[in-house]
């Protein structure tokens, strides 16, 4: 398609017909406004703002959100208005401003390719959008010729739109209706010695609109306890994880051994360690300076340096880094590397030790000797929270168990936490990897039983206890 500034003009007229129809053709001008037309009834019967029907891209968006396809829909959006750009802008000047030399026709070509990548993928989330349209209108599969095909598109959207026969089996705003229903729990009791936390909400914005990530999460774990946190992917493991240690503050309060870890942040950063999945090391260190470097970082700046150097012999002993505390990065063991890793987070002697997937890239053998660590360090008084994809190796290590599930609005909820037999008994499996696949939902290999865990643990709360 020719850019609109391929010879540095620019023209209103031409802009709008490309944008919001396609074409300067008067069937696709007159077929837009009456696909738009049909669109605005069909937001509104879905119980949105017909006014989105208007808006490129956004319509796109929020069409699927009709059609119960909200993650393919952010995907359309994003490609719709990719498609747009290299349709109405193209790429010809390209040449002419880099100085690469690309001609005309190369460029022309280029475009072609991106236009014809954007159209297929495009089509693919179309489809996957309109087939979630047909299930919500219950009507017959053939449908979704006239949807796809321009400018015929407009005719299903004036007849769905339009004609009171045709209305969605549920409302965009059902889905929070039934959010609403799930039972919720009690705050829970700060503790003088151990975490709280009771976290209302952690949002953000996405796509035009506040999106829940996390909502009402509450619990208290004692000091000495070992907790291993699950959920399937989505579910909010290191969104929950950012809010206790404060990195991405939610709508919450967290007490750390009593003091508020929101409130008076820099004085609690030392009372945390977060171990990241991902290792952040120079290679070419030496283990010994490594950690010596990571507690000028994490110990308080009152610390002498004998101080320091106390520390940092203690922590490798601690973790058996002693014999290799001459050698450079580069040449430890993965094993090894994942003890100095956490070294450097346990450098500050923290209350609340966080590690996100610390076996990862380990055998069994390896992991098993980092977990009876991380349970020695717990045994200390610490709280140490771990998130493991593989916990039926080490379960008898831990404590406690929380399970977080994406219930039917896709927000992350606590569907459980407990002693890990208690687990099994409210789950009804014996495996904690048949916990996650019971809360995970069924387009994801799961049991679909999220809401209905999420609602049990809450009554259970109410009446004092999860089994």
């Amino acid at each position: 398609m020719e850019s609109l500034i391929l010879n540095g003009s620019f023209d209103l007229w031409d802009f709008i017909c490309e944008v919001y129809f396609g074409s300067k053709s008067w069937i696709y001008i007159i077929s837009g406004v009456l696909y738009m037309a049909g669109l605005w009834k069909m937001f509104e019967k879905s119980g949105l703002k017909g006014w989105w029907a208007v808006i490129p891209c956004a319509r796109e968006y929020q069409l699927a959100r009709c059609a119960g396809r909200e993650p393919e829909g952010r995907l359309l959006s994003v490609f719709t208005f990719i498609g747009i750009l290299t349709a109405t802008f193209g790429m010809t000047p390209y040449a002419a401003l880099t100085g690469t030399g690309m001609t005309k026709e190369v460029a022309q070509t280029l475009v072609l390719i991106i236009e014809f990548a954007v159209g297929i993928v495009t089509i693919i989330y179309s489809i996957r959008v309109i087939t979630g349209l047909i299930e919500v209108y219950g009507v017959k599969k053939r449908w979704m010729w006239l949807w796809l095909l321009s400018p015929i598109d407009a005719i299903p959207a004036m007849i769905w739109g339009f004609n009171p026969k045709y209305q969605p089996a549920w409302k965009v705003e059902d889905i929070k209706a039934e959010l609403e229903k799930l039972a919720h729990q009690g705050s829970a009791d700060v503790m003088d010695e151990g975490l709280t936390v009771n976290l209302r909400d952690r949002t953000v914005t996405e796509f035009f609109q506040k999106k829940v990530l996390l909502r009402d999460i509450h619990m208290a774990i004692p000091q000495g306890h070992m907790v291993l946190l699950l959920g399937g992917s989505g579910a909010g493991k290191t969104t929950y994880l950012n809010a206790i240690n404060g990195y991405e503050k939610a709508h919450a309060e967290v007490m750390l051994n009593g003091t508020n870890m929101y409130k008076q942040y820099k004085k609690m950063q030392y009372e945390v360690g977060f171990v990241p999945q991902s290792e952040m090391m120079r290679g070419k260190d030496t283990v010994y300076y490594t950690l010596l470097d990571a507690a000028k970082l994490r110990l308080p700046q009152d610390v002498s340096a004998a101080q320091r150097k106390a520390r940092v012999d203690e922590v490798m002993e601690i973790f058996g880094l002693t014999p290799v505390k001459n050698n450079l990065v580069e040449k430890l063991s993965g094993g090894q590397k994942k003890r100095l890793s956490i070294s450097m987070e346990f450098i500050s002697n923290p209350s609340l030790f966080i590690l996100d997937e610390p076996d990862s890239g380990l055998d069994g053998v390896m992991a098993r000797e980092l977990f009876v660590q991380l349970r020695k360090i717990a045994d200390t008084g610490k709280i140490v929270i771990v998130i493991t994809h593989t916990p039926d190796r080490v379960i008898d290590l831990f404590d406690d168990v929380i399970v977080l599930a994406k219930d039917s609005a896709r927000t992350g909820r606590l569907a459980y936490y407990g002693s890990i037999e208690d687990a099994r008994k409210f789950f009804g499996r014996d495996r904690m990897e048949q916990i996650v696949k019971s809360v995970n939902r069924k387009e994801e290999g799961g049991d679909g039983l999220a809401d209905e865990f999420v609602t049990r643990y809450a009554e259970a709360q109410k009446v004092g206890g999860a089994a």
